[in-house]
């Protein structure tokens, strides 16, 4: 791979600068303004419906992630720049893109955190792979086999793609036309739903990167920047940041919410990343301006907080040393592994995503009741509003003297537009877009809305 293709600052449909941002920066923008973004601040980054209003929702995490991202750029071009391995001009394009692509990265999310991703997989399972497949008639036995696992492999990483591609609906189908090199970074996986297998050995192929809906813009994407199915440089970067982000900022939160006490945290990391955790409490210690001996005397939030800065730091650090020990990896397309699992840090970091936060936060009485809660909210709505989409007029005309016709006047009018414009062009079955329906509409929701909906419309 070459940075000259990969910062591609074209787009689908193209549009004049008429400024001095760059491409990549006006993507950024285009991104903080628009709807989507908007909406995580009402999606659950750990703890749903969330009242305590110190504890990070989506939006937060994702602004988070954007600044960590834009960090690792600034470590990894200070490298390469003194390697020339990029010229000074493309030091910023790199910076702009990442900043952007940790800000979008959860925009697919559904309400509820990864429960409602999970629920959503449920409720599509209940059809089955035969009806499934016999609902999405086609010609060729591949494609369909594809549209099917689209739905029960659906993941919120392919949902972002379809967000800002197609349903962020502005003057055309383009979603928020961001420019090719900023979409080549922001997808995550490589694979489609059939290649995707959860114990593949390649990363970036355990999970769906794309619906069949995208994947002619897929193709386009890699043409343009001549990515061939691989990972984009940049896609790294942003991968790390939020691995790093969650896994540290969820202790602080869980902290806060006075789920894990840091007493706790203290000893987990002691017996599973002692020497890490060394070179954190000295961080600390400089933070605070005390002997670690000492910490006693501070709340559990001010050393959360402490702890944050710290780990951040030392994960941030190492993760840039992996990727520039692999960049010529990187860039061929060989390197198939994490950043924040490759480096002299890996003990924090798998303590932190695989122990402290599964063991000790994730799993109380209170997160899991309300996930169990999300569950039947949106396998709920995604029953009444499927009884509307499966006769929903093509011409859309919706008649609202019967029932179903009412549920079909609920749908938002930008996912209708959406709608109609795909069965009109007839790519694909007109059923896979009646189930996109179902599923952009609840994947869309935030929290509170996808509740009070719920309740509203069975009275609960």
């Amino acid at each position: 791979m070459e940075w000259n293709y990969l910062l591609n600052s074209n787009r689908v449909r193209p549009t004049a600068g008429g400024d001095s941002r760059l491409e990549f920066e006006r993507d950024y923008d285009r991104s903080v303004f628009s709807t989507p973004v908007k909406r995580l601040q009402d999606k659950a980054q750990v703890f749903p419906l969330e009242p305590h209003d110190a504890i990070r929702t989506r939006l937060t995490h994702s602004l988070e992630v954007s600044t960590v991202a834009r960090g690792l750029a600034i470590f990894v071009c200070k490298h390469l720049l003194e390697k020339r391995k990029i010229e000074p001009s493309q030091q910023r394009q790199i910076e702009a893109i990442a900043a952007t692509c940790g800000l979008i990265h959860d925009l697919g999310n559904p309400p509820f955190g990864h429960a409602g991703e999970y629920a959503i997989q449920e409720w599509f399972k209940k059809f089955g792979n035969s009806e499934l497949d016999e609902l999405l008639k086609h010609d060729n036995s591949l494609i369909r086999a594809q549209m099917v696992q689209d739905f029960l492999k659906f993941e919120g990483n392919a949902q972002t793609l379809r967000l800002v591609a197609r349903l962020q609906v502005l003057s055309d189908m383009n979603g928020l036309n961001l420019t090719f090199g900023t979409l080549s970074a922001a997808m995550k996986y490589t694979a489609s739903s059939v290649e995707a297998n959860p114990q593949h050995t390649e990363h970036s192929k355990k999970k769906p990167g794309f619906f069949t809906s995208e994947e002619e813009l897929v193709k386009r994407v890699h043409e343009e920047t001549r990515t061939a199915g691989k990972r984009n440089p940049i896609t790294f970067l942003v991968e790390a940041a939020d691995d790093i982000v969650y896994s540290v900022a969820d202790v602080e939160d869980g902290i806060k919410k006075s789920v894990v006490r840091w007493d706790d945290v203290t000893q987990q990391l002691k017996i599973k990343a002692s020497e890490d955790f060394d070179e954190v409490l000295k961080r600390m210690s400089r933070i605070l301006a005390t002997p670690v001996e000492e910490f006693g005397k501070f709340d559990d939030d001010i050393l959360g907080s402490a702890f944050r800065t710290a780990a951040i730091g030392v994960l941030v650090e190492d993760a840039s040393y992996v990727f520039t020990k692999n960049y010529p990896a990187i860039m061929e397309g060989s390197y198939l592994g994490e950043l924040v699992l490759d480096g002299e840090r890996t003990a924090l970091a798998a303590a932190l995503k695989n122990n402290i936060g599964p063991n000790l936060i994730y799993r109380t009485p209170s997160n899991l009741k309300l996930e169990l809660m999300g569950r039947k909210i949106i396998h709920d709505l995604m029953d009444l509003f499927w009884e509307g989409a499966k006769s929903l007029p093509l011409d859309g005309k919706i008649k609202t003297k019967n029932f179903v016709g009412k549920i079909q006047a609920l749908f938002s009018k930008n996912y209708l537009t959406v709608f109609q414009f795909s069965v009109q062009n007839g790519l694909l079955p007109a059923a896979y877009s009646r189930l996109q329906l179902v599923t952009d509409y609840v994947c869309g929701m935030t929290d509170s809305f996808a509740k009070r909906l719920h309740s509203e419309l069975t009275n609960g």
